[in-house]
């Protein structure tokens, strides 16, 4: 087995997962309860806006930024995005997940749906790229 020189190496940081950027995505769950707070919008309207505007942000940013791996990056952003949203209902004792009185077993489910969501937008977010690449940008 021969070592490789460093240089052989690709050592550009968008390679990996950038766990700041998936933290930073995954903070929007915060819009939830600041809305709330706020006063801003209600029922049905607020969750889709919310939902609208995550969803945005996620494939723009991910998409035209050109993240590495961005089906892997989303799907681990809708993980925490639920864990987010999980620890502040539990703190502020909002609507859904525990804060609402649900049950414990709930956590598991809204947390494989979390990462579907981010699934889904991780692949939109190639989709985002694919198309940037073949454009020539």
């Amino acid at each position: 087995m021969t070592a490789q020189h460093p240089s052989q190496h690709s050592t550009r940081p968008t390679e990996g997962v950038r766990w700041p950027l998936v933290a930073g995505l995954a903070a929007m769950a915060l819009l939830w309860p600041l809305t709330g707070l706020l006063g801003v919008g209600s029922g049905p309207g607020r969750a889709f806006a919310i939902i609208g505007i995550t969803a945005v942000v996620w494939i723009g940013v991910v998409g035209f930024g050109r993240v590495a791996r961005p089906v892997l990056t989303l799907t681990l952003t809708g993980v925490a995005f639920g864990i987010v949203a999980t620890v502040t209902s539990m703190l502020l004792g909002g609507p859904g997940m525990l804060g609402d009185g649900a049950a414990p077993w709930t956590v598991v489910p809204a947390l494989a749906m979390d990462a579907f969501w981010g699934f889904v937008a991780g692949l939109l977010a190639l989709a985002v790229q694919r198309a940037l690449a073949g454009s020539g940008r």
